[in-house]
Order: structure tokens, then C-alpha cells, then sequence
């Protein structure tokens, strides 16, 4: 067996580090729905920490913990909004949590690797309370529209509301933050609301800021126009009333506002 020169050998590792450096992937790509192997019990820890702060910012709301609860996440201002209600009445915003990181562009996620967050109607489908970030809630992503129109093979999915401050897809709130918003919607499903809506829009879908902003992004993707004709009813519909509208999907994958 021919021996191999330290020279050579070292040159090889250098050429292999580097090549393992230029292609690194630049965003950080660990799965939210993974869980950690610890033992801590962090709702139980959550609910020392922050469950007087979250109580606290329901009674400014003058709503009462825990009540039902809906999340509406607006991509350009960044940020996920809690509202509640009591009884069937009308949504109270009690608080809005700043996302730390963002990703992907405006419109829809329509493949897996595409880095964007989704736009449409979707519901919390799992709590992982062991994330690898922290406390994470996951979206039902790809949901009935996006199983239409999205790659049918990679649509891509785990999609999360999550701790922490990065992200691809998701939204990071940080981790005392995400115990707020996750005591919330855990709550709310314990007292029973077996559908948690979180809402996902470009922006604020109304006024003259958006029809600038809509404007300029229809002008250099024009696609966006028809599809965030189908979500502005419901932004509309929640802004004047308050309460959630009832959208259907079509066969063809479209939102259309009533039953």
C-alpha cells in the first residue's frame, strides 16, 4: 500500500472544508416540529413565567382567559396577532408579537425548498411543547387549496409559529413570546375550541397603503393579483364584524367567501 504525503493529505481536507463551506446551506434548516430529548416540563415552566402577563393582557383586552382565540399573521408589518373572545361575541385584539425573522417573498408557498410562508386560511393542527424551538404550534399546511394549486409531489409543509429569532417559512416570536401565544391557543383548546384559525394575509388588505404596495407587486408578478383577489373578502369581512368569515375551497383550489 502506497502511503499518502502529509502535504497531499492536508490539501485534500483543506479543499473538502472549503468545499463544505461554499456550500453550507445560508439559512438554518432544523425542522420546529423536531423535538428536543430534555426532560423539562416547559408549559409547566411557561405557565409560571409569563400566564400572569398573557391573563394580564386579556383583562386590557376585556376578554377572559382563557377565551376562544384567533392568530392573524401579516407578512410585510411582521407579525402575528392574537385576538379573543368570550361567548360568540365579537374578536378583541389583545396583543400583537413582532416576528424576529423573515423569509421567502409576497404571495403564496408553492413547493417544498421555496423558503415562503404561506397566504390563506389555515388552523392550528399540533402542539409540540419539546420543539426544538422552544414551544412550537404547526399550520395546516399544505390545507385544501394548497393540495390543488401547490407542487402535487414537494408542496413542502411544517409550517410553524414557534420560539426563537430564525426561520424558514415560519414565524419565529422568540421564546418568551411564543409561551404567551401558546398558553393562549392551549387553553383555548381546553376549554373546548376544537378549531384555532390563524389567518395569513400579504398585509393589511385595505386603504390606499395597500393599494400601493398591491399595486407595485402585482406590476412585477402579475399571478398575485387574482390570488389575493380570493383572500381580501375575508380580511374585509373580519375587519368590519369582528368575527370569522366561512370560506370554502373550490375544486379548483380558490377561496371564495361563504359556505
Amino acid at each position: 500500500m502506497s502511503k499518502v504525503s502529509p502535504a497531499l493529505l492536508a490539501a485534500t481536507v483543506s479543499a473538502a472544508l472549503w468545499l463544505l463551506g461554499t456550500h453550507a446551506p445560508a439559512e438554518p434548516v432544523t425542522d420546529p416540529a423536531s423535538s428536543t430529548p430534555d426532560s423539562i416540563d416547559r408549559v409547566a415552566a411557561a405557565r409560571v413565567q409569563h400566564e400572569a402577563a398573557i391573563r394580564q393582557k386579556y383583562h386590557a383586552a376585556a376578554v377572559q382567559y382563557p377565551g376562544e382565540i384567533f392568530l392573524r399573521w401579516l407578512k410585510r408589518e411582521a407579525v402575528v396577532e392574537l385576538w379573543a373572545r368570550n361567548g360568540g361575541g365579537r374578536f378583541r385584539l389583545v396583543f400583537r408579537y413582532s416576528l424576529l425573522a423573515v423569509s421567502g417573498v409576497p404571495g403564496p408557498k408553492r413547493r417544498e425548498g421555496d423558503k415562503q410562508v404561506p397566504e390563506g386560511f389555515y388552523e392550528i393542527d399540533r402542539f409540540n411543547p419539546k420543539s426544538l424551538f422552544h414551544l412550537s404550534l404547526g399550520l395546516n399546511y399544505p390545507n385544501a387549496a394548497d393540495r390543488v394549486l401547490s407542487d402535487r409531489e414537494h408542496p413542502g409543509g411544517d409550517i410553524f409559529i414557534h420560539g426563537g429569532n430564525v426561520t424558514i417559512g415560519c414565524a419565529p416570536l422568540g421564546d418568551e413570546a411564543i409561551e404567551e401565544v401558546y398558553l393562549a391557543a392551549l387553553g383555548a383548546h381546553e376549554q373546548g375550541q376544537t378549531r384555532i384559525q390563524v389567518h395569513i394575509f400579504p398585509d393589511r388588505m385595505s386603504g390606499p397603503e395597500w393599494e400601493q404596495y398591491a399595486a407595485s407587486e402585482i406590476a412585477r408578478r402579475p399571478e398575485l393579483a387574482a390570488f389575493w383577489a380570493q383572500l381580501r373578502p375575508g380580511f374585509e369581512y373580519f375587519e368590519r364584524r369582528r368575527v370569522l368569515p366561512a370560506i370554502t375551497v373550490t375544486e379548483d383550489g380558490r377561496y371564495i367567501l361563504g359556505d
